[in-house]
């Protein structure tokens, strides 16, 4: 599984070509103030993880979806196919019951 960050991509796509165009639009349309900082690591780096506010605040700003902002690739990893494993022979019971002597 692979994820990838689009935001840089979905703000160029609605004309927003700055950290500081999209600061303002995040407290105008969506009343989100963020530090310039802060909205300058969302713009050029990938996020390990982003709050729901703020994704909520960034699609009500450049009036998007999620998935404008967040692409994720689900393909399975192939994993090579490994050998059976051989079956270990049990052994046998100590006594014709079936049971065995405890433990020492």
């Amino acid at each position: 599984m692979k994820i990838q960050w689009r935001l840089r991509m979905a703000a160029a796509q609605r004309e927003v070509w700055t950290g500081t165009e999209l600061r303002r639009l995040l407290a105008e349309k969506a009343g989100l103030e963020l530090s310039s900082a802060s909205v300058s690591a969302l713009f050029t780096k990938e996020p390990s993880q982003v709050k729901m506010t703020t994704l909520a605040a960034l699609c009500t700003a450049l009036e998007c979806t999620p998935n404008d902002l967040i692409e994720v690739d689900i393909t399975p990893v192939e994993r090579p196919i490994a050998p059976p494993r051989p079956v270990a022979e049990l052994p046998q019971a100590a006594s014709a019951r079936g049971r065995s002597m405890p433990p020492l």
